[in-house]
């Protein structure tokens, strides 16, 4: 293992670890910890920090992992729908990220934040409708605009406080050369 790869599973780590105990934290706020979606914003991190891949792995790994440990979210349907949205934000964001120009600056964050953000909530939905489908899932369509309330609706302090944090963080990690992500070969 080279040292670049030591230190994306180092960071990928400590995020998986972060994301697993953001539920707990959530819970200490009843009434607006998970409308926060807190376990997204170590997720994101993790593409912007280490690349697509390492941010799909910690996103898909992190509910599940967090339902086996703390109960929460509940393992089916929910962790297993999250695992899906939250691979999607990992790999969106850090796939954006190494691909945009740099010379759009923080645009370039922004872009990549965004799209993941639609993304993950995209593959929210579509897998609830699989998993509907494939009668795993009974919903009408109540449920089924509970599902797109609760994708888009629901979590809007979340989606406020992602955009709002994720550009400081990634500029601050940016400014202390902690990306490991923008590392490209020199063409």
């Amino acid at each position: 293992m080279t040292s670049m790869q030591v230190r994306k599973l180092t960071y990928a780590a400590l995020l998986l670890a972060l994301a697993v105990m953001m539920p707990r934290v959530a819970g200490l706020i009843p009434d607006i910890g998970k409308t926060l979606n807190l376990m997204h914003i170590p997720v994101l991190l993790c593409g912007f920090l280490c690349g697509w891949s390492w941010g799909l792995a910690v996103g898909f790994t992190a509910p599940l992992l967090s339902s086996a440990i703390n109960g929460m979210p509940g393992i089916f349907p929910d962790a297993v729908v999250m695992a899906f949205e939250l691979a999607a934000y990992g790999a969106v964001a850090g796939l954006l990220y190494q691909l945009l120009p740099r010379k759009l600056g923080a645009g370039r964050i922004y872009i990549a934040l965004l799209a993941a953000m639609l993304a993950g909530r995209i593959v929210y939905g579509i897998v609830y409708l699989l998993l509907t489908g494939l009668g795993l899932v009974k919903i009408n369509e109540a449920l089924l605009a509970f599902v797109w309330v609760r994708a888009f609706v629901k979590p809007f302090p979340g989606i406020i406080l992602q955009i709002v944090l994720i550009p400081m963080l990634v500029f601050a990690l940016e400014r202390a050369g902690l990306i490991l992500n923008n590392r490209r070969k020199a063409k």
